[in-house]
């Protein structure tokens, strides 16, 4: 018999609108598709980035939450390897297999998108939703294109693998992926929200031998120590590029990581830089957001001089099928720190709440559990 196909989730009905949390229908997974019952989900801030800046990309209405995991309640046809009663992690970032990076072999460059589309409906007048990256997790159950629904080890409690999904991965894959750090090289990461704190956690497994966390907020520097940042720097109380060449004795770091987005921050992540240095950008910038690279800085430090690289990593270059039952993993074994990860557990009545304190700087990530 087939799996109860409604639920409750919280959408985005308008622009400027606040959270509102309603009943919602299901389709039946098509073939290829699994409906998924959610167990956790982690509020992360791409879902406040959707709020802000009136649907991103989406159209309305929109159902929010895209870092989830749960429990398979129904497979369509043609699902090989999945079963109803798997636990599993949602991926928002799984290879199309079609286009042109992943047909020439290098799908963690994919630029396609897979999911299962017009699947979830706003139950009050049947209007399809849009799933924030075709997943929609804040919700008691969702449908999600198969290749999206990653098995990983049992053991990892449901509102800490869900982390997996989103955070996790892009921060710890920016740097064990995107830009693999070198052992005993020198890291610099500005920005130690959510994200920012498991790029530390991803050059510490790495085997970085100095990680420089920078922020605003002495909480979130005190957060980054207890994850593996060997020294803080205060961006409020001094030049955060100064402070970072004093620290490495004035020859810059190896990996700079700009989770942040902005302009000014990714510039000062290229001045960061030593000889041969790699910046990295993670954080998503808003429109018009440019930076300026010296090219010659009169120092001898300029871009070109020192041989610096600029790369972009989108969602930690994952391939989710090798790198959540990895990163899953190092959880167990102690490598990777995700129950610290989580400030604390709510309901999902409590989502707007908690994007309020996640712009507070309160939370590390608000778990949504069902």
């Amino acid at each position: 018999m087939a799996a109860t196909r409604e639920g409750r989730g919280a959408l985005l009905n308008e622009p400027e609108q606040p959270v509102s949390v309603e009943p919602i229908t299901l389709d039946p997974p098509g073939p290829g598709e699994v409906q998924v019952r959610i167990l956790a989900s982690g509020v992360c801030h791409s879902d406040l980035h959707v709020k802000k800046t009136g649907g991103w990309v989406y159209g309305y209405p929109i159902l929010l939450g895209h870092e989830g995991a749960g429990v398979i309640e129904e497979v369509g046809e043609g699902v090989e390897g999945l079963a109803a009663g798997d636990e599993v992690v949602l991926a928002w970032k799984v290879p199309c297999g079609v286009c042109p990076e992943c047909l020439r072999g290098v799908p963690r460059r994919c630029r396609g998108q897979v999911g299962a589309r017009g699947r979830l409906h706003r139950a009050s007048d049947g209007e399809a939703l849009t799933a924030v990256l075709a997943t929609g997790t804040f919700a008691e159950r969702t449908v999600v294109d198969a290749r999206q629904a990653i098995k990983i080890p049992q053991g990892l409690p449901a509102e800490q693998a869900c982390l997996l999904g989103c955070g996790v991965v892009t921060g710890v894959g920016a740097a064990l992926t995107t830009t693999p750090v070198r052992a005993g090289s020198t890291v610099a990461v500005i920005g130690c929200g959510g994200v920012g704190l498991c790029v530390v956690q991803g050059a510490r497994i790495a085997g970085a031998g100095r990680i420089v966390a920078i922020d605003l907020d002495e909480r979130k520097l005190e957060w980054a120590k207890e994850f593996g940042a060997t020294d803080v720097v205060h961006a409020g109380e001094q030049d955060p590029v100064d402070a970072v060449r004093e620290l490495t004795e004035k020859a810059g770091v190896d990996y700079s990581f700009d989770v942040v987005g902005r302009g000014e921050t990714a510039a000062q992540g290229e001045r960061m830089l030593g000889y041969g240095g790699v910046l990295t950008l993670i954080g998503i910038p808003g429109p018009s957001t440019s930076m300026t690279i010296p090219l010659d800085d009169g120092r001898n430090r300029g871009f070109w001089l020192k041989r610096g690289t600029v790369t972009v990593s989108f969602g930690g270059d994952q391939l989710p099928a090798e790198d959540f039952p990895r990163l899953a993993q190092y959880a167990l074994d102690g490598e990777l720190d995700l129950a610290s990860m989580v400030s604390r557990t709510i309901s999902l009545d409590d989502v707007e709440h908690a994007f309020e304190e996640m712009e507070h700087g309160h939370v590390i990530r608000s778990v949504i559990t069902f």
